[in-house]
């Protein structure tokens, strides 16, 4: 598979066949403007700066959870640098919509330099994109056009300032209505942390010797998403990121084992993961503030 590596704004926007950014480390422009071509082969293609994409019109779906939903209701994506895509044959860009690139060299000595890396969505795989309401859809269309509007005038001393000031009230909406996904897709989070509780309970009742402890690299991938997503929406649905998650279910199964089985505590540490013993008691006694034998032993 080729891999295309994209170090530049420029050198995307001639990949794309537009013509030159306005500006080296920031550009906008609107999808019906790109002309549209086909990929031959499948693609591994890697950027060197942020994009924000709202697709509208579409062809094609977009999978949330296990549910498809038509492109035409209005998508956003968010992809950081050195983020990895894969381009499939036959790819068509969206009818209509904008693409924001930006340079992190953009940001530098800004505030949303440091604000830009703690936003989760950009760390979201391409299946967990913001699928936005009619009402949503237009409040971002108002942004987009005020900062394309801003891209498009003579440059000055306040230009950056204000370009980076529209991104940043931008992105708070995004994680706004990214929240509120969250709880009105009710049927695909519901499942998603019923697959999380399955997958645990199904784990820590077939020993964990010779497998070590779940991760939550592996909890996201058994159940078909990324990492930082399975957090966020477990956080907002539970108020449990995912590692939490873990825990609380590793130390339901230990007072299950202490309580209800003659096995030492080193045998109870080793069939739930844990390499030495040692950390199963610092774990378990920073969850319950009992040591694990203080624990078994209030049972006798």
């Amino acid at each position: 598979m080729e891999t295309v590596h994209i170090k530049s704004i420029s050198q995307s926007h001639q990949l794309m066949g537009v013509a030159k950014p306005k500006h080296p480390l920031f550009s906008i422009l609107r999808f019906e403007d790109v002309p549209q071509y086909h990929v031959e082969n499948q693609t591994r293609v890697v950027f060197d700066f942020y994009q924000i994409a709202l697709k509208i019109n579409c062809p094609g779906k977009v999978i949330y959870g296990q549910t498809p939903f038509d492109f035409d209701e209005g998508v956003l994506s968010f992809f950081a640098p050195k983020q990895v895509s894969l381009i499939n044959p036959g790819l068509l860009f969206p009818q209509s919509g904008w693409l924001i690139n930006i340079h992190p060299d953009f940001l530098r000595s800004f505030p949303l330099d440091k604000k830009i890396t703690e936003y989760g969505f950009f760390d979201y795989a391409v299946n967990e994109a913001l699928i936005l309401s009619e009402d949503e859809e237009h409040a971002i269309e108002t942004m987009m056009k005020q900062i394309e509007k801003e891209y498009y005038l003579p440059i000055d001393n306040f230009s950056q300032d204000v370009i980076i000031s529209n991104i940043e009230l931008l992105l708070t909406y995004c994680n706004r209505y990214y929240n509120r996904q969250f709880i009105t897709r009710k049927t695909a989070t519901n499942n998603l942390l019923i697959n999380v509780e399955g997958f645990l309970k199904d784990y820590f009742e077939k020993s964990a010797i010779n497998k070590g402890l779940p991760t939550v690299e592996l909890l996201a991938s058994e159940i078909n998403c990324s990492p930082k997503y399975l957090s966020d929406c477990l956080k907002q649905l539970t108020g449990r990121t995912a590692q939490q998650h873990i825990h609380d279910k590793l130390i339901e199964k230990a007072k299950e084992k202490l309580s209800t089985t003659e096995l030492s505590v080193s045998e109870i540490a080793y069939e739930l993961g844990f390499e030495y013993a040692q950390s199963f008691n610092k774990l378990f006694k920073n969850k319950t503030n009992l040591s694990p034998l203080e624990y078994k032993q209030s049972f006798n």
